[in-house]
Order: C-alpha cells, then sequence, then structure tokens
C-alpha cells in the first residue's frame, strides 16, 4: 500500500496535477506504521494523503528547488534541529492553528513547525556491572572518572548535534567545547553505528555507560530486530539523566506546512489530526515515543522504565537548529569524529 501511495504521489507531482481534497507530504521519517495513521486520517475526512518518504536533504532539495511548482503541503520529519534549519531558510508559513497551540506545549514548537511526538535521549547502562550516581548528568559524563567508558555516535549524527546545542543554551559555548573534549577522552572507542548499535555495546561490556534515544530500546525489546538485539536491549536499562537540574533532553519529530503549500487547510487539518488522542494512542504503540498530549500514556515497553522522569521544559527545541552548526563546530574542533 506505501509504495502505491508514493508512486502516485510521485506521477501527480510530474503531471503538475493537484487536487482540493488531498493533502501532500514529504516526510523524512521511514515508518509503515505512518502511512496507516494517514489511512485513519482519510477515513475520517474523506481527504486523500499522497507521501513520498525520503532522506532529508534529498526532500529538503527538492522543495527548495521545485520553490512555487512543489505539490508538497507538509514536512515531516525527526529532530527540532532539522525543523529549524529548514524553518531558517524561509521554508514553512505559519498554520495559524489554535488547536496546535493548545496541543502542544510551547516549547515543543514554533510558529511555524510542531511537534507531533516526543524523544528522549538518555543515558543506557548495565545493572549488573554499573550503578550510575543518582544524579548522573550529561554534564559528568565528561568528568575524566569516565575515561574509556562512554559510546556515543559520530558528530554529524542530528541527535547528537541537537544534544549539544542543547548544551550550548544552557551552559554558553565555552564550557559545551570543555566538555566536548572530555566526552573525546572518555570514549571506549570511536564513534560508530547507530543508537542501537551504542546499546549493544554496553550489554557487550565494551561501555559501561552509552548515550542513546529511549525508542530504540523498546524497538529492541520488541523482538522486531531479532533475538539477539532483544537479548541485549534486556541486559541493559535506561538512566533519565539531570534529574536534580533541568531534567532529561527531549527531541521531537514534527511538521510544518510549506510556504507554497497548495493545500494547506488540509495540511493544518492533518496536523491537527496527529494531536488527536487517537493518532498519538497509534503513535506511540507503533513507534515507541513519547505522547506530546496528556492522557495518553507511552507503549509499555518504555513505560515500565517510568512515566515520572524529569523532562527539559525549560530549553525549548527551537534552539536546537540555532545552535546546531555552533554544536558541529564544536564537536568536530574536539576531535569528535
Amino acid at each position: 500500500m506505501r509504495k502505491i501511495i508514493v508512486v502516485l504521489a510521485i506521477l501527480l507531482n510530474f503531471a503538475g496535477i493537484s487536487f482540493a481534497n488531498e493533502v501532500n507530504i514529504f516526510s523524512a521519517r521511514h515508518y509503515d506504521s505512518d502511512v496507516q495513521l494517514y489511512e485513519k486520517f482519510t477515513a475520517k475526512t474523506g481527504i486523500k494523503v499522497n507521501v513520498v518518504s525520503g532522506k532529508d536533504k534529498a526532500l529538503q532539495k527538492r522543495i527548495i528547488e521545485e520553490g512555487k511548482d512543489c505539490l508538497a503541503d507538509l514536512y515531516i520529519t525527526a529532530d527540532a534541529g532539522r525543523l529549524g534549519a529548514f524553518q531558517a531558510k524561509g521554508m514553512f508559513q505559519k498554520a495559524g492553528s489554535s488547536t496546535l497551540k493548545k496541543a502542544i506545549p510551547s516549547n515543543f514548537r514554533s510558529p511555524y513547525w510542531y511537534g507531533i511526538a516526543k524523544r528522549a535521549r538518555v543515558i543506557y547502562y548495565d545493572p549488573s556491572r554499573t550503578t550510575p550516581p543518582s544524579n548522573l548528568s550529561y554534564e559528568d559524563l565528561a568528568d575524566s572518572k569516565y575515561k574509556g567508558k562512554v559510546v556515543i555516535r559520530k558528530s554529524s549524527n542530528v541527535y547528537n548535534q541537537s544534544l549539544v546545542a542543547s548544551l550550548i543554551a544552557n551552559n554558553g559555548k565555552k564550557k559545551t567545547a570543555e566538555w566536548a573534549k572530555g566526552m573525546v577522552n572518555n570514549m571506549a572507542r570511536k564513534p560508530k553505528g547507530n543508537d542501537r548499535a551504542q546499546i549493544l555495546a554496553v550489554a557487550a561490556g565494551e561501555a559501561d555507560y552509552a548515550v542513546a534515544n529511549t525508542y530504540y530500546i523498546a524497538l529492541m525489546l520488541s523482538g522486531k530486530k531479532g533475538a539477539e538485539q532483544q537479548a541485549a536491549a534486556k541486559k541493559v536499562k535506561p538512566f533519565f539523566p539531570n534529574q536534580d537540574g533541568r531534567g532529561t533532553h527531549m527531541n521531537i519529530s514534527g511538521g510544518g506546512v510549506l510556504k507554497h503549500a497548495p493545500n494547506k487547510d488540509n495540511a493544518v487539518k492533518l496536523l491537527e489530526f496527529l494531536l488527536t488522542k487517537e493518532a498519538q494512542q497509534h503513535i506511540v504503540n507503533n513507534t515507541f515515543e513519547y505522547p506530546m498530549i496528556e492522557g495518553v500514556q507511552p507503549n509499555e515497553l518504555i513505560a515500565q522504565f517510568g512515566l515520572n522522569f524529569k523532562q527539559d521544559l525549560k530549553t525549548k527545541v527551537s534552539k536546537y537548529g540555532k545552535n546546531q552548526s555552533s554544536a558541529l563546530k564544536i564537536m568536530t574542533e574536539a576531535g569528535w569524529e
């Protein structure tokens, strides 16, 4: 079904055809469950949803190059930094929706793009070998006592860039640069692999601490990535950092109405639908992210690790895009590969 929708959307675009009762999505989220969710939206509203999926850079390039001729109405992706960077290029317009403003906490949206699900970037450990201090923070991982004990992805990873961008927002560039140097010194190995690879390293005893997003352990525990990764995930636990301070770093999946959207009203309706209880339950039970709205519980594979951890609600995720280039510069200058 997904392939059919994507092919149809591409053909319509090439033909220059747009129908009033449709909405066209360019999405960098790679979940089949999202398409299932869009089908629910169509069943409720009669509005046809066409999806073009791809990587962020390719989708953004196409949107910019096609300009006013682009039929895309919504751009959806993971990471507030990506949304902020695209906003800085003037590619979004305001939705003008009181429903979105009411549903989404102010720190998880901007006037031009809107969070639809939350993600926590946490620290993983093996409780059979390691007992983290109760007040462990992201900042602490740069302390020399953790030398050779930390694994984390490359500096090119957008989730890491947003994490470091949040550190800049809270601690300033100078302190964050010192932190990055400490992190490089404390790495158990050169950065490699995805978030699951960091969790697997802790499970295998290659490191004591790994930095990765929460939904990855749920994905592994679900068995969708095979018995070996499921067994590894059972060995580790997530630790929610900075509970004595601002709280755990939070990021989002989100979307914005594009500047030249031919079907703006339908695009807004779809965004509003994604913030309903029905849609939020679908998201958390398929992608294992945290709900954006009140009254919806995370999937049990995530909920088992705690529901009442302190989230960083102080740092606006809109700052991630503003600080991302500085974050990458700080990491690369520190020797973070």
